[in-house]
């Protein structure tokens, strides 16, 4: 697909996704979200902000397809997550599964002078929070959610005394499901005051959403990794190298997560969803053990194959919010075609994971700058001015000099122009 226009992509990409004319003409068009739409979207709207759609290609899981939207300004971003795809379809694809999708809503409660007696009240009065949370959205429990059970946590020594903290556990469906539990959090805070003679301060969603997770799962070769350069044990190795120094050292952790980020992100701002929550997630989650860590693992099999593994939280909706107000994100969720949030939180976490072997595949051998910079040096020759067949021209002079800088840019496009 690099070899074609925009146009033409596009073309493909419609006949392939079978996507409606609409969202054909949506994401074709020049400006894909009008300003009025906007304006009823966000306060104080003086325009919209465009980032680049790709799609990233090759993605077979669980036996099945897809083309993955993804809305990124990054160079190489797509090109690898698609390369990756490519290797590990050879392989079987990505394997993937999901826990249901549970949201926990917390209700902070202070002035207990009991707070373990106070604690075991809420228990005791479960049935009645279920029952006042679930009647605040019918609609949710008749779709199959709502609120299916409660937690209740003892602080018992802060600088304000103690604190109990109710947790409402809220299958939200096919929502991302922020409003839900929010709404739910507060319709119980009387019940919980008065049970409890405490008051009640905060009620809010938790975005360590450790009930909600998707999981990914890849077996490579040797054979599928190996390059002109590097066997595939010596790549396999080094993947694993790279992954070890993740896992113990909390600064490598930090990027490396960033490179799993890299994938994930693109999909869920393509889709509408909120990437700052993902984001808040993923890292939460990461140092869940009390310490950061590395949100994927890839080791060596006893048959030497490289098998990589991914668990995170990945609270993403196909209703409400921007899923449905923005006109890109309902076109890309055509292209995406899933029939349920889990479906899309499994497609994003396998994005992912592709991701993550990108960035440790080049670290771990020509290191992560010789490609990366081979595409970034085409944003350098557009924002030294090149336009048209210049671009590429310039682009692959930066690249073959390995002076990908502004200065240059400009020197070689003075020369194109004489």
């Amino acid at each position: 697909m690099r070899n074609l226009s925009p146009a033409e992509r596009l073309e493909q990409v419609a006949a392939a996704a079978q996507i409606d004319d609409q969202a054909q003409t949506v994401l074709g068009a020049p400006d894909a979200l009008p300003v009025e739409r906007a304006n009823g979207m966000i306060e104080n709207v003086i325009g919209t902000f465009q980032l680049p759609l790709g799609v990233a290609t090759n993605f077979l899981i669980n036996g099945q397809d897809y083309l993955v939207p993804m809305a990124v300004e990054e160079p190489s971003v797509v090109a690898a997550a698609s390369y990756m795809a490519r290797i590990v379809r050879g392989c079987g694809g990505f394997q993937t599964s999901s826990t249901a999708p549970i949201m926990r809503a917390q209700v902070q409660l202070l002035g207990i002078t009991d707070p373990y007696g106070a604690r075991l009240a809420i228990f005791a009065a479960r049935d009645e929070i279920i029952s006042a949370a679930n009647a605040k959205d019918p609609v949710l429990v008749k779709f199959g959610g709502g609120c299916r059970d409660i937690e209740v946590h003892v602080f018992p020594a802060t600088s304000r005394g103690s604190m109990v903290v109710l947790h409402l556990l809220v299958d939200v469906r096919d929502a991302m499901g922020a409003n839900t539990v929010n709404t739910m959090a507060e319709a119980v805070a009387p019940i919980v005051e008065r049970i409890t003679g405490g008051e009640v301060r905060l009620r809010i969603l938790s975005n360590l959403a450790d009930l909600r997770l998707a999981r990914a799962h890849i077996e490579v070769t040797e054979e599928a990794l190996a390059t002109r350069e590097f066997s595939g044990r010596r790549m396999i190795e080094g993947i694993v190298d790279a992954y070890e120094f993740a896992a113990v050292d909390p600064y490598r952790a930090a990027t490396h997560n960033k490179g799993i980020m890299n994938g994930v992100d693109p999909v869920v701002v393509a889709t509408g969803n909120d990437w700052r929550a993902i984001e808040a997630g993923a890292h939460a989650y990461a140092a869940r053990s009390g310490r950061y860590t590395s949100l994927s693992t890839w080791e060596i099999s006893a048959k030497g194959t490289l098998v990589g593994t991914i668990e995170m939280p990945m609270t993403l909706g196909l209703v409400g919010g921007a899923t449905k107000t923005h006109p890109a994100a309902q076109a890309a969720l055509q292209i995406l075609n899933v029939g349920s949030a889990v479906e899309l939180a499994e497609v994003t976490v396998a994005v992912g994971l592709a991701q993550n072997m990108a960035a440790l595949r080049a670290l771990a051998t020509e290191g992560i700058q010789r490609g990366h910079m081979a595409l970034h040096a085409r944003n350098i020759a557009i924002g030294a001015g090149a336009t048209g067949k210049e671009i590429d021209t310039v682009a692959r002079r930066l690249a073959a000099d390995h002076d990908v800088r502004s200065a240059r840019a400009e020197e070689i496009l003075a020369e194109l122009r004489k």
